[in-house]
């Protein structure tokens, strides 16, 4: 199979399993405070990991790759997710999954400035009107409270939460593709988890509630879904992907990510999900195949 086909395969398999995060992590909160929720899912993951790493016999990573795997810990395993969890508290699943159309202009901007790849103009020009199209539909709809459906002009305290999200994520991605090239997809993603690892499990011990029998079976699901699929799962066919097919190439897909969540929120959660949503949705979505033309 060609290279890129097959990066853009494994990227739309990533984006599919991290379309499900969002929504999963507003079920979590609903039972887990957002800081314990971020620290269990790492714990979980960085175990799973560090299994995976045993079993396989897989080297250590050169002294060279500990800084890139700090970046993508940094980002990936304790940024984006204490920041959506937080945000969470504040906005809701489909509001907040509006805002992961910014991750591929994230992506590609830091894939140019750590990964050294050069996309053509119309690229950005394309990139830049699908994260315009997402920055809007922020500025017009404002950030309304979970189940409030109230709205208001400028970005909230929510909204803010999610750009910061979107900045750490796509610094993450793009430093994960980078370092997948020389160490292997799923072997980044393990050892950022396991670098981490020691961080996570001290404060998921910290933080534990004293009871889980106030903890309803949603918020469980919710803490499974993020700790194996989001955390590690997903990851394993992003890294893949971008390492293949070019970080800023099949970084575009993300901008299909909302398209998703904006099922899953309205499907599991019973939000509302609005015309703009999808008019939004839908308009990024073009954008993806014009940018997807000229990123090379």
């Amino acid at each position: 199979m060609d290279r890129g086909l097959s990066g853009w395969i494994n990227g739309f398999i990533g984006v599919l399993i991290f379309s499900g995060s969002l929504p999963a992590t507003r079920l979590a909160v609903i039972g887990f405070d957002p800081l314990f929720l971020t620290v269990a899912r790492g714990t979980i993951a960085g175990l799973l990991s560090l299994l995976l790493l045993l079993a396989f016999r897989q080297k250590r990573p050169q002294k060279t790759e500990l800084v890139s795997l700090l970046i993508v810990a940094l980002g990936c395993v304790v940024g984006f997710p204490l920041l959506t969890a937080l945000a969470l508290q504040h906005i809701s699943s489909a509001h907040s999954v509006v805002f992961i159309g910014l991750l591929p202009l994230a992506t590609a901007i830091f894939g140019v400035i750590r990964g050294g790849e050069r996309p053509r103009l119309a690229f950005w020009v394309f990139a830049v009107l699908g994260s315009m199209l997402v920055t809007g539909f922020a500025l017009v709809q404002g950030g309304a409270s979970p189940g409030t459906g109230a709205a208001s002009l400028g970005l909230s305290f929510g909204d803010w939460l999610m750009l910061a999200a979107i900045v750490v994520c796509g610094l993450g991605y793009a430093e994960g593709a980078a370092l997948s090239k020389r160490l292997g997809g799923w072997q980044v993603i393990c050892w950022a988890l396991v670098i981490s690892l020691p961080v996570m499990a001290v404060g998921a011990l910290a933080l534990m509630p004293e009871s889980f029998a106030t903890v309803g079976a949603p918020a469980f699901a919710g803490l499974a879904y993020v700790s194996l699929f989001s955390m590690l799962i997903g990851f394993i066919f992003w890294y893949r992907g971008l390492a293949q097919g070019g970080t800023a190439s099949v970084g575009q897909l993300q901008l299909l990510q909302p398209f998703f969540g904006l099922a899953l929120a309205a499907t599991l959660l019973g939000e509302a999900v609005t015309p703009a949503m999808f008019a939004v949705t839908l308009g990024v979505i073009l954008c993806v195949a014009a940018a997807r033309k000229f990123a090379r």
